[in-house]
């Protein structure tokens, strides 16, 4: 994990959480200056959410943390990224990723008014939901938005859809729907970002991006059955079990 935390105690709390989970958080650094990120979310009745962000210690981050963490990109690698940090920090880590040989996953959330659709030519997988797949790529359509994402060099695309599961689409393949699975949602929040790091998993894991997208879909269906960020994020084995077709 590369990431910038406040010396305060919302920061503590959450290395206390990578810790619990065994993830390597030797990359993330305390700002003195700056306190933890903070998101303010309200959830509707029917589990749909709208979040606030305060960027706080997540707008320190910079290229330099990027680069310290050099040495463990290795051609097996998944980078994955998002848009709640300076887009130069997401910039030195695709760069850093297609240097190194490993792959890049990019969700491009928040959609950033400086993006630039250069950047989309060191993306492996391009993980946006559908709003943003239409805001970024100005299309009426995700197919019409993902034919332009492929065009722009993008190595490959899986757009969320919620409940109606996700859009693939690969170079000189047909696109593919992928299923969405039936849950009782009762909070939709990190729903997206489940389905980015269990698609990451999977292919570290070596399965191929379709096989990584519909694990994308379980992992973000068990999310918006639970209430909150952190805790409804699921375990491999909960994605295997509804994956297999057992009831959670």
């Amino acid at each position: 994990m590369v990431a910038c935390a406040g010396e305060d105690a919302p920061g503590g709390l959450l290395l206390g959480v990578l810790s619990r989970e065994a993830i390597v958080s030797g990359g993330v650094r305390r700002a003195v200056a700056a306190p933890t990120g903070t998101a303010l979310i309200t959830v509707a009745r029917g589990g749909a959410n709208t979040i606030v962000v305060a960027a706080g210690a997540n707008g320190e981050l910079g290229a330099a943390d990027v680069e310290a963490a050099r040495e463990v990109l290795t051609v097996r690698t998944v980078v994955l990224a998002q848009l709640e940090i300076p887009l130069p920090a997401v910039g030195a880590a695709l760069h850093l990723s297609r240097e190194r040989g490993s792959r890049a996953v990019l969700n491009p959330s928040p959609v950033e008014a400086g993006f630039s659709p250069e950047l989309l030519e060191l993306v492996d997988v391009l993980v946006p939901n559908e709003g943003e797949a239409l805001a970024i790529s100005g299309r009426a359509t995700v197919e019409q938005a993902a034919d332009w994402f492929l065009g722009h060099g993008c190595g490959a695309v899986a757009i969320t859809l919620g409940e109606a599961g996700a859009l693939v689409a690969q170079p000189g393949r047909s696109t593919v729907h992928v299923r969405a699975f039936s849950v009782d949602a009762v909070d939709t929040t990190a729903a997206g970002d489940a389905f980015c790091g269990a698609l990451a998993a999977a292919l570290a894991g070596g399965h191929d991006l379709l096989e990584a997208a519909k694990r994308g879909c379980a992992a973000g269906a068990l999310a918006a059955t639970v209430l909150g960020a952190v805790p409804s994020l699921p375990s491999k084995e909960a994605v295997d079990r509804i994956l297999s077709g057992q009831v959670e």
